[in-house]
């Protein structure tokens, strides 16, 4: 039946492709802006950097440094604090990416990679603070709301994963921070991966290169998909179904809640369209961009086929934190005056929104990894 049901499938897509040739390529060309303006900036430098400070034993090294910071809080290795950071610089799928390298090193367990999977797939500043914030909605001031809902639910979700699938095996030890060990470890990686630097950096550009050409072409597949099912009435559908048992939600809205559990940039778009109170469009943004769509589940799961590691968990931890980020984005607007009065702003160039992305993830890379050393500083000996 599941083969039946796959192949029913993809000769729906095919012969939607090939009645509506116009919306198809409209609707790809879209998700490829999107994926220009936003994605590529914001992942194309951090793959490179990843890949360049993997090679380098720096997550030896940060391994060694955070281990009595990331064990305690949330059952995890040290190494782990490298991917949150990169992580929430980013956007996804760069958690899922470095997630899927560390278990397919032999660095974290089948469990610990589930953990780190559940909390290291975010949005990225620049989509929340340059495209939804200040581009759709035209209040700049929301977006620290908007990224302290998703981040704060996702450290949340993190820590409430630190209770999933205990075992009461061997403690394990976590000794407090040594530089000079943290050296030594990282020369060690250095040593056992005798490449030369010329070699090590164009296989990362090629790595990264291919992996974001990947998320390139999901967004743009995802967009047709969602098209399609937009011109069939299939969201329109199931919104005026479930307005049939939820009488105090009006259609618009559920058509872009439904838009959003696909896509969840258009589920942003089509929210700014449809809610007008600004309490509950700020609730709506958050709960999609705290589940983000069929399309990075799409891309986190072929990133981890390739491991052992089980999908299941990480729907769970989505669900999760976009309701976590729904209920936090309510409590930060009862202390935050926001102005009432739309700010018409008119979305910069390309070239801008370019730059603003790739500058926001880079404050958050650096933030990070201040804060990332701070921590190892307080827990050093005295």
């Amino acid at each position: 039946m599941s083969t039946v049901a796959r192949v029913f499938a993809l000769g729906l897509l095919a012969l939607g492709m090939f009645i509506y040739p116009q919306e198809v390529i409209s609707s790809a060309g879209e998700g490829l802006v999107l994926w220009w303006r936003f994605v590529l900036p914001a992942l194309l430098p951090f793959f490179i950097l990843s890949e360049l400070l993997m090679s380098a034993g720096f997550v030896h090294f940060l391994g060694v440094l955070l281990e009595s910071f990331m064990r305690p809080v949330f059952r995890l290795p040290g190494k782990a604090a490298f991917v949150v950071a990169m992580g929430y610089t980013s956007g996804f799928p760069m958690g899922a990416v470095l997630t899927a390298r560390l278990r397919k090193a032999g660095e974290i367990t089948r469990v610990e990679g589930e953990r780190l999977l559940a909390f290291t797939n975010n949005p990225s500043p620049g989509f929340m603070l340059g495209a939804v914030a200040s581009g759709m909605l035209g209040k700049p001031a929301l977006g620290i709301i908007l990224s302290s809902s998703i981040y704060l639910a996702n450290l949340l979700v993190g820590f409430l994963f630190r209770f999933y699938r205990v075992t009461t095996g061997p403690r394990q030890s976590s000794r407090l921070p040594s530089f000079r060990r943290a050296w030594q470890e990282m020369k060690e990686a250095q040593f056992k991966d005798n490449r030369a630097f010329g070699q090590i950096l164009s296989e990362a550009i090629k790595q990264s290169i291919t992996t974001v050409l990947m998320v390139a072409g999901f967004m743009a597949i995802f967009s047709v998909i969602l098209r399609l099912l937009n011109v069939w009435h299939v969201i329109t559908f199931l919104a005026t179904l479930s307005h049939v048992f939820i009488e105090a939600i009006p259609i618009p809205i559920l058509q872009a809640f439904f838009n959003g559990l696909f896509e969840m940039t258009l589920g942003c778009q089509g929210t700014i369209q449809a809610v007008t109170e600004l309490n509950h469009q700020v609730a709506l943004l958050a709960l999609l961009m705290g589940w983000s769509g069929l399309s990075v589940f799409a891309q986190v799961a072929g990133f981890i086929s390739e491991t052992d590691l089980r999908f299941f968990p990480f729907v769970v931890a989505r669900t999760l934190q976009g309701i976590i980020a729904l209920g936090l984005s309510q409590v930060f607007l009862t202390f935050v005056e926001i102005p009432t009065s739309t700010i018409v702003i008119q979305f910069p160039s390309t070239s801008v929104v370019f730059w603003n992305t790739w500058q926001a993830s880079s404050v958050m890379f650096m933030g990070i990894m201040t804060l990332l050393f701070i921590l190892v500083l307080v827990r050093q000996p005295r």
